[in-house]
């Protein structure tokens, strides 16, 4: 498979390194660009600039193509040896191998703060980058390098290392090793083809273990394999485990309910993987419950948080697997309970048993309708999450032993759906409404569907109302799925972010939703119109619901989650 670097980066299993074709932007030139994505989304990382030139160190143009296991890029004209080209390969985590044959490579970095860059032995010169917070090793392996590294009085004023073909092959080979502390020479290098078999079989065996589909939806499911298998990053930091990111364009973080969805999509073929991902913020844990909004490497965030999708998240994985057993449930159960406690202590303002959001952040459906009246807002959806995650509290304590603390999980559930359908389905519909106040919410926006979720835990009437609106193709079912507000509603925006685009996770929680409800034939056919638009348009962060383009970061790993486990669970 091939794969375009203005749009998916290039990069490969537990690595903070990416390459991606940038376009123009403030003090940076449009161009091919090593990255690291360390520190979070409030840095985009582009590390050095990568040219292929000419014997007299003049720019050549190229055509880059890229697939898992390399990127190949083809100059426009041709050296007295043949076709110029390079090729760059991913060998491991942490270092960038180059081949260039009948021209060179150069490398700019631009500095900023205290960058320096020096020589360390023949061939070799460190750059240690403040801006990163990383250092890189420049490493000649064939040919010959020449470098322009001016000092500033504190700091290098540019660094730019030119790396030449050998005058007799006509070969030139260099390697970028990125690295934190100390660097240790004397490293045996494998031969450059042997290290981009090795990766094409990495990749190879990761895609033969995602989740199946049909034969038509192929090109979807390749994609989707690559973006999760080069979305992982190594447990560093921060990061307890190794974690997949929601993307390594910008959104260089996790988040608190986006791992589920990938936790999910991993759950049949690596299990251990997806229990990582599962529990990596519960290893974040606050003593109060709360769990952070997103974690990097280097921080979390805790000014708002994400929805407590993670009880329905776990009893969804405990039907598709028997790795978790009695370790993983005593492991989970203790912070699972803390998580659901937290919210009917700390977000319930007006004491009435219904736990509010503060912000539309908190909900994950940031700019929602819901939120148009201002906060906090007491919503279904959540009320709906917490009967869920009580229930499987109420299982896995059970399963442990607990009887007496099981009953009362049971009796947590029952309450709150008790309160949520008097508090919240007014006439023939649900509503959100101010906390306080209880002053309904406005627009028409897709988040008030989620209590299907609850399929027949719900009276007949209300579950029969809402699986008729999400069938009404004038409401918010288009031809490529849910969009997530009604496209009559007057608030509703083609790039709007939750006030129209067709959003994975949206659209997961509902096909499941209605398929618990007794419809497995519109959760089929939601299923298809969503994974044949992503087999069109790639794996965006959101699409327009009426065209189905990809909008705003087009290479996300939930979207690919969520378009794997669909293909798989309605489609096959």
């Amino acid at each position: 498979m091939n794969f375009d670097l203005n749009i998916v980066p290039f990069s490969r299993r537990e690595s903070f390194l990416a390459i991606s074709l940038l376009p123009k932007a403030d003090n940076r030139e449009q161009g091919l660009y090593l990255r690291t994505v360390r520190g979070g989304d409030d840095k985009f990382g582009e590390a050095f600039r990568i040219e292929l030139i000419d014997a007299d160190g003049a720019a050549l143009p190229f055509e880059a193509e890229a697939s898992p296991e390399r990127i190949r890029l083809h100059a426009a004209t041709q050296s007295a040896q043949g076709q110029a080209a390079a090729e760059i390969c991913l060998p491991d985590g942490r270092t960038a191998r180059f081949r260039a044959e009948g021209c060179g490579i150069r490398l700019t970095f631009r500095t900023s703060a205290y960058d320096y860059a020096y020589e360390t032995s023949s061939g070799c010169w460190e750059v240690n980058s403040f801006t990163h917070e990383c250092r890189f090793m420049l490493s000649s392996l064939a040919g010959g390098m020449r470098t322009e590294v001016p000092w500033d009085k504190i700091k290098s004023s540019r660094i730019t290392a030119e790396f030449l073909p050998d005058q007799r092959t006509g070969v030139a080979e260099f390697a970028a090793e990125e690295f934190r502390t100390v660097w240790e020479p004397g490293r045996v290098w494998e031969p450059f083809a042997d290290a981009v078999h090795r990766v094409r079989e990495e990749f190879a065996g990761w895609l033969e273990g995602s989740l199946p589909g049909q034969e038509r939806l192929k090109a979807g499911r390749e994609l989707a394999a690559y973006i999760t298998w080069s979305c992982l990053v190594p447990a560093e930091g921060c990061l307890t485990r190794p974690a997949m990111y929601m993307s390594k364009n910008w959104m260089t973080n996790i988040w608190s309910w986006d791992h589920c969805f990938n936790a999910m999509a991993l759950v049949r073929h690596d299990p251990k993987l997806a229990w990582d991902q599962f529990m990596i913020f519960f290893d974040r844990q606050d003593e109060s419950g709360l769990i952070p909004d997103f974690v990097n490497d280097k921080y979390e965030l805790w000014n708002c948080n994400k929805p407590p999708i993670h009880g329905w998240t776990l009893a969804w994985m405990m039907r598709r697997t028997d790795y978790i057993k009695d370790a993983q449930l005593r492991e989970v159960y203790g912070p699972l309970s803390k998580w659901t406690k937290w919210w009917f202590r700390y977000r319930d303002g007006d004491g009435d048993g219904i736990p509010q959001y503060n912000h539309g952040n908190d909900s994950g459906w940031d700019n929602s309708t819901a939120f148009n009246n201002g906060i906090p807002v007491e919503s279904p959806d959540l009320a709906a999450f917490l009967i869920l995650q009580a229930e499987i509290l109420a299982e896995i304590a059970g399963l442990l032993g607990y009887a007496e603390e099981s009953a009362e999980w049971r009796q947590l559930a029952a309450a709150t759906q008790e309160k949520m359908l008097a508090h919240f389905w007014k006439g023939d519909r649900f509503i959100a409404c101010r906390s306080g106040t209880h002053e309904p919410s406005e627009g028409d926006t897709l988040l008030l569907f989620v209590p299907i979720l609850l399929g027949r835990r719900l009276p007949d009437r209300v579950r029969e109302t809402l699986l008729a609106g999400l069938r009404d193709e004038n409401r918010f079912l288009t031809a490529n799925g849910w969009a997530t507000e009604s496209v009559n509603s007057p608030f509703y925006t083609p790039d709007g972010y939750w006030r129209g685009p067709i959003w994975a996770p949206s659209t997961m929680l509902l096909v499941e939703g209605a398929a618990a409800a007794g419809d497995r034939e519109l959760a089929r056919e939601v299923a298809r119109r969503f994974c044949d638009m992503l087999n069109r348009s790639g794996m965006a962060e959101n699409f327009d619901a009426i065209s189905g383009e990809g909008l705003r970061d087009r290479a996300f790993t939930w979207t690919s989650s969520v378009f794997l486990i669909l293909a798989n669970e309605y489609l096959t």
